[in-house]
């Protein structure tokens, strides 16, 4: 007879039976793919990652090759998130499907883009360059990172220059018109600024280090617009009084990029600020920069 003691009811007293299935470890079923994994749920995200490749529509004259660039950009956006998740969660099984799918829709609408413009492969180095460095820092769960920003935001920002080059202004698909290079230095010199400004609000909250770099970037912004502003104006200033109209644009934009790293997180020192509240704040952020910079490029 066994000398290991038998469990007791604790109503009766009496020994019970132990079910031998009990103690094994029950399987975790795989969660079942849902909408957000095939979305991204980020608006913020949307616009910051379009924003540069629209602004090159516009300011490069919207065409069928135009166009084009910015649905497949859009499409690449989409596997690069599915694609991300999928790497940083060891391939889990939800994600099979979006980056199955993401993948064919690409490859069957951005096969014919290369077979009819195939010049739109000089950039292939640089964004496969990026693309590893993006799925690297999926793998290694730092896409969060500083420098995995801003590997997401250079890859954003040059796509202004990418679309402007299929546009009606530049007939001979010049690889990078001066004017689109413009707006690609903008965007990506503001958007590292969010980059900085979102994660004094979330992630950085409370940091000194990442406050100042914070502030001294956005005011390094305003000097430099400051600047450039000053030297379209004549030595005996502005004759009517007023700051024209497109370059305006610049400077509000920069002011306002300036008050916002500066004071939300002086608010989000004394009070909880929902992230939310920086998504929404980046939103207008990005669109005050997209309507300033397609206003200095016209003018």
């Amino acid at each position: 007879m066994s000398d290991v003691p038998r469990p007791v009811n604790p109503d009766s007293g009496n020994p019970r039976p132990v079910n031998p299935d009990a103690a094994r470890p029950q399987a975790v079923k795989p969660r079942p793919t849902r909408a957000r994994d095939w979305i991204p749920d980020q608006p913020g995200a949307w616009v910051m990652a379009l924003a540069p490749a629209l602004a090159g529509l516009v300011a490069g004259g919207p065409t069928r090759d135009s166009v084009w660039l910015v649905v497949l950009w859009a499409l690449c956006y989409c596997v690069q998130f599915v694609a991300a998740r999928w790497l940083k969660s060891r391939f889990a099984r939800r994600y099979r499907m979006p980056v199955a799918v993401y993948g064919v829709a690409l490859a069957v609408l951005g096969v014919p883009f290369v077979v009819i413009n195939p010049g739109i492969l000089r950039w292939a180095p640089i964004y496969i360059v990026l693309a590893a460095l993006s799925f690297l820092a999926a793998w290694l769960r730092r896409e969060r990172s500083l420098w995995g920003n801003a590997v997401a935001v250079f890859a954003s920002s040059m796509m202004a220059t990418v679309v402007a080059s299929y546009g009606t202004r530049n007939p001979l698909h010049m690889m990078m018109p001066s004017t689109a290079v413009m707006i690609s230095a903008v965007f990506a010199a503001t958007q590292f600024g969010s980059v900085l400004f979102v994660k004094t609000m979330i992630r950085e909250r409370g940091s000194r280090a990442y406050l100042v770099a914070s502030i001294a970037w956005h005011a390094a912004l305003f000097a430099g617009v400051t600047w450039w502003i000053g030297s379209f104006v004549p030595a005996g200033g502005v004759g009517d009084g007023w700051i024209p109209m497109p370059l305006m644009w610049a400077e509000l934009a920069a002011i306002w990029l300036l008050a916002r790293a500066v004071a939300l997180p002086w608010v989000g020192s004394r009070r909880r600020v929902k992230p939310i509240v920086a998504g929404v704040t980046e939103m207008v952020s990005t669109l005050l920069v997209f309507v300033a910079a397609l206003a200095v490029t016209a003018a």
